[in-house]
């Protein structure tokens, strides 16, 4: 630490927070101006740490904020999707590590989601997953990539009727409509776990800068369509590849959207692409029925296991309160938050048989004590409060009480990986 205080405040100049992250991330600078590569990042959600006697070509530390809509679990097997705010662009300058530059970032964030009426959850992809616990983010979802190769067989019987009835459409995502077809488009098929940027995340998507498409392909959106509607999309390129005379090309796959009907389609299509050898598909979760589909992990030519969200509930009781229970419970917890200290204390958590759970502050005894980061990892569904209670993260003070929370907070699917941002 350091007794020159970190101040943390709007990013007023665009080609600083550029340059901070260039010399953060150490890739090719691309010769385009700081509003092209900012695109999708308004400046109201561009944020900076200063100290004094920084270098003025750069800030200290940079961070950004892109507001998104999380799909949380809803009635039944559906989704809810509920304000959140997705924290990315987070760097600290070679010259400024260990001297609290993060801390006070990541607490300013914090505090302006807590500030913020209506968010009350923050999400991120980590660049390195050791950090982001101590700031309260706990790992909710996982993501596969699998690659098949050209001419798989994705095997559906009950689902080929519906899947028949989906037609598919090639565009490039430097067509006028497409970010505006794209968003709407996974605004209205996001399953559990998904998020959803707003109009200017997908008009960042769609933007490629010279240097990104030096001997490749524009990325292509391929749409799904039933009755005169989209109601799916897949983003990919493709890449010529030869081996002893014989074609080998990859096509990779940013991500797929739809319902299962829709993906089916638009993997069928994918997988029969002309002078491909393999198909690479990302943003794929581990429920995902593309596993089933193509005859199990062995059945694939690769898969490899990612963590996806991390996510932190910035306000626990409203953010618990948001989403749908799958069954009653009544437990009293015992939060560690270090972070948002608002957090911290005994909270009652009762949810009832309709879904709806109240959460309390009180002065009974707790039955769980856990960091809020467990109960940001659970809060999808997806990372089992059993398995972290046998794995020393948390502590049962009642005999079965955190498997009752569980049973109030797990799905019958895990939550599906989320897209990048």
């Amino acid at each position: 630490m350091t007794d020159n205080p970190v101040r943390v405040g709007r990013a007023s100049d665009p080609q600083r927070y550029v340059a901070t992250d260039q010399t953060v991330w150490f890739a090719e600078v691309p010769d385009a101006s700081p509003e092209q590569l900012l695109v999708g990042l308004a400046e109201e959600h561009r944020y900076a740490a200063e100290v004094d006697g920084a270098d003025p070509g750069t800030y200290p530390g940079v961070y950004g904020v892109f507001p998104l809509r999380l799909a949380v679990p809803g009635p039944g097997a559906a989704a809810r999707q509920v304000p959140c705010a997705g924290l990315t662009w987070v760097g600290v300058h070679p010259d400024h590590r260990r001297k609290g530059v993060l801390t006070a970032m990541l607490r300013h964030h914090l505090e302006q989601v807590h500030e913020e009426e209506g968010t009350h959850v923050s999400a991120l992809h980590a660049s390195e997953p050791a950090i982001y616990g101590r700031y309260g983010y706990g790992l909710a979802s996982l993501e596969l990539e699998v690659t098949l190769s050209r001419g798989a067989t994705l095997t559906a019987p009950h689902l080929d009727a519906a899947a028949g009835a989906v037609t598919t459409q090639f565009a490039t995502i430097s067509d006028a409509d497409v970010p505006e077809r794209m968003h709407a488009c996974h605004l209205a098929q996001a399953e559990p776990g998904a998020v959803v940027g707003d109009a200017g995340y997908y008009a960042r998507i769609c933007t490629q800068l010279p240097e990104e498409l030096r001997d490749k392909e524009s990325w292509r959106v391929l749409f799904a369509r039933q009755d005169g509607a989209d109601v799916g999309f897949a983003m990919f390129r493709r890449a010529h590849k030869w081996e002893r005379g014989r074609t080998a090309g990859e096509l990779t796959v940013w991500a797929v959207v739809g319902d299962p009907a829709a993906r089916l389609a638009l993997l069928r299509r994918l997988v029969d692409f002309d002078l491909m050898g393999t198909v690479k598909i990302g943003t794929v979760g581990v429920d995902d029925p593309l596993l089933h589909w193509a005859g199990g992990p062995r059945a694939t030519a690769d898969i490899a296991t990612y963590d996806s969200l991390w996510v932190r509930l910035v306000d626990l009781p409203e953010a618990l309160q948001a989403r749908a229970w799958s069954a009653p419970c009544d437990v009293v917890v015992e939060v560690a938050d270090t972070a948002a200290p608002w957090n911290a204390g005994t909270w009652r958590i009762r949810a009832d048989g309709a879904g709806q759970a109240t959460v309390e502050r009180t002065t009974a005894e707790a039955e769980v004590a856990l960091p809020v980061e467990a109960l940001g990892a659970a809060y999808l569904g997806g990372s089992s409060l059993v398995a972290l209670l046998r794995a020393g993260q948390l502590t049962e003070r009642r005999t079965g009480a955190v498997a009752e929370l569980w049973r109030g907070l797990r799905t019958d699917v895990a939550p599906t990986a989320a897209v990048g941002f």
